[in-house]
C-alpha cells in the first residue's frame, strides 16, 4: 500500500507551515507536484530529496508512484497541491486512480475562499463550479437555476473574460465579477470587482478564480409564450403549443433523465423548454432544415437556455456517432420527414433499457383522407409493434380550434408482455 502525505499550498512564495508539516517535509525523500509548487517548495526541500513531476497524462505519473511503493516502505510520497487538495483537487484523483492507497490530508485556504475573504464575503451559501478542463454544462446550470452567488474555478480556456462573455451572450446580465488573481501571492496578488462588461474588456493572469453575484435577479420561464418564440416563417403552426409541450415534458419523465434527443427541433422550443425546467439534462437537438439553426440559436439566447448541443442534417446519418458519447434516456420527436419507422428503428437501437419516446401526433381525419396517406398514429403503431415497444394510454388534448393532439409514449416493451395499447 502506497501512503501519501498531501500538503495544501498556496501562491505565498514564502509558505508558512506548522511545526508537524514542517518536520514531514524535513525527513521526506520524494516529493511530487506541478512545475509551479516546485519553485514555491524548492527551499524547503531536503537536499537529496526526489521530486516527481505532475504533467499530463497522469497515467505516467502513477507509474513512477507505484514503482516507488517498495523503496518508500518507511517514507511516504509527499504531493503539494494548490489549497484544499480535496476540493476539486490532486487528491481526489489519488483516491480515483489508487483507492486503496493510505492519504493524509493537510489543507489550506483555497482560492475561492481566499478570494472571498478579501472581499470580506459570506460563503456558505455559494455554488461552487470547475471549469478547470471541464465543459460549461454545470456553470450553464447555475445561470439556469438562478444562483445569485457563484464561484468558478478557471482555465486558459474558461477565462473571466470569456465566463462574462457567454454570460452576456445569454442574457445573464445583472451580476457583478469578482476576479481574484494570483491568490496568497504577497507581490502579484490583484483583486478586481468589475461589470461583466468590463471584464469581456480585459485580459487577467493565471491563475485565478472568480465569484460572481446578484440580489435582483429575473425570475425564471415556465412555459414560454409561444409569440415570444421566433418561427420558423412566422409560422405560429410551426411550433408545439406551450401547453402541449409542457405535457410532452411530463411525459418524457425527464426529472429522472440524463440524456434529451430532440428529432427535428425547429424552432427549438421544446429542447429550450426542457433546458430550462430540467437544467442537470444533456440536450441533443437534430434538424434537417438548414434555415432552423439561425432560428434555434436565436431562441436560446432569447431565453437564457445554453448548453444545447445542436446537429443539423439527417438525423439517420448522425446519430450513431452522437450516440457513442451521449446514449439517450429520453427522446421528442418532433418531425420525421415521412420517415417514422426508420427513425424509431434507429432510436431504439441507441436509447437506454430504460428509455422513453415520446412523439405529438396531430388528428386531422380531413387532412388524411384528402392524402390518402398513412396517418402519423398509424404509423406510430405499426412500428412499435414491429420494433417490440410498449405504448402507454396516449393523451388526448385540444386547444381552441387547433386540430386535436395526440400525445403518444413508447418504452421498451416490458419482457413477457404482448400486445400494444391504442389508448
Amino acid at each position: 500500500m502506497i501512503r501519501f502525505i498531501v500538503i495544501g499550498i498556496t501562491d505565498n512564495p514564502q509558505p508558512f507551515f506548522p511545526p508537524e508539516v514542517l518536520e514531514i517535509i524535513k525527513n521526506g525523500k520524494v516529493f511530487s507536484g506541478g512545475k509551479r509548487h516546485h519553485e514555491i517548495m524548492a527551499p524547503l526541500l531536503p537536499t537529496d530529496a526526489q521530486w516527481i513531476d505532475i504533467t499530463v497524462p497522469l497515467d505516467a505519473v502513477f507509474e513512477r508512484y507505484e514503482s516507488l511503493s517498495g523503496k518508500t516502505a518507511e517514507h511516504s510520497i509527499i504531493v503539494f497541491a494548490s489549497g484544499d487538495p480535496l476540493f476539486f483537487g490532486f487528491a481526489n484523483t489519488i483516491k480515483r486512480k489508487l483507492p486503496e492507497a493510505d492519504i493524509v490530508v493537510y489543507p489550506t485556504f483555497n482560492s475561492l475562499q481566499m478570494l472571498a475573504h478579501r472581499l470580506v464575503m459570506p460563503y456558505h451559501d455559494m455554488r461552487i463550479v470547475s471549469l478547470t478542463g471541464r465543459p460549461w454544462h454545470e456553470f450553464d446550470r447555475t445561470l439556469i437555476e438562478r444562483a445569485e452567488k457563484i464561484g468558478v474555478l478557471t482555465d486558459k480556456e474558461h477565462t473571466p473574460s470569456a465566463i462574462a462573455r457567454r454570460m452576456l451572450d445569454y442574457g445573464y446580465t445583472n451580476y457583478t465579477i469578482h476576479i481574484g488573481e494570483h491568490l496568497g501571492n504577497p507581490l502579484l496578488e490583484k483583486i478586481s470587482s468589475l461589470t461583466l462588461e468590463e471584464a469581456t474588456q480585459r485580459e487577467f493572469e493565471m491563475p485565478n478564480c472568480i465569484i460572481i453575484d446578484s440580489c435582483n435577479l429575473p425570475n425564471s420561464w415556465f412555459g414560454i409564450p409561444d409569440n415570444q418564440f421566433e418561427l420558423l416563417d412566422g409560422r405560429e403552426k410551426m411550433i408545439t403549443k406551450m401547453p402541449i409541450r409542457l405535457l410532452t415534458l411530463q411525459a418524457l419523465d425527464l426529472h429522472k433523465r440524463h440524456v434529451l434527443w430532440d428529432i427535428g427541433f425547429c424552432t427549438g422550443s421544446v429542447s429550450i423548454e426542457a433546458r430550462l425546467q430540467f437544467p442537470h439534462l444533456q440536450i441533443e437537438a437534430f434538424e434537417i432544415r438548414p434555415e432552423c439553426k439561425a432560428i434555434i440559436h436565436e431562441n436560446v439566447r432569447r431565453f437564457g437556455a445554453p448548453g444545447i448541443n445542436v446537429h443539423m442534417g439527417d438525423f439517420l446519418g448522425c446519430c450513431d456517432v452522437i450516440a457513442t458519447s451521449s446514449t439517450p434516456d429520453a427522446v421528442f420527436i418532433g418531425g420525421h420527414g415521412g420517415h417514422l419507422k426508420e427513425i424509431m428503428s434507429k432510436v431504439k437501437d441507441v436509447i437506454a433499457p430504460d428509455g422513453v419516446i415520446v412523439m405529438n401526433s396531430v388528428t386531422s381525419p380531413v387532412v388524411e383522407q384528402m392524402t390518402c396517406r398513412p396517418s402519423t398514429r398509424q404509423l406510430w403503431n405499426e412500428a412499435c409493434e414491429e420494433l417490440g415497444l410498449h405504448q402507454d394510454t396516449l393523451l388526448r388534448i385540444q386547444l381552441n380550434d387547433y386540430n386535436p393532439i395526440e400525445i403518444l409514449k413508447a418504452t421498451i416493451k416490458p419482457f413477457g408482455r404482448q400486445g400494444v395499447n391504442n389508448g
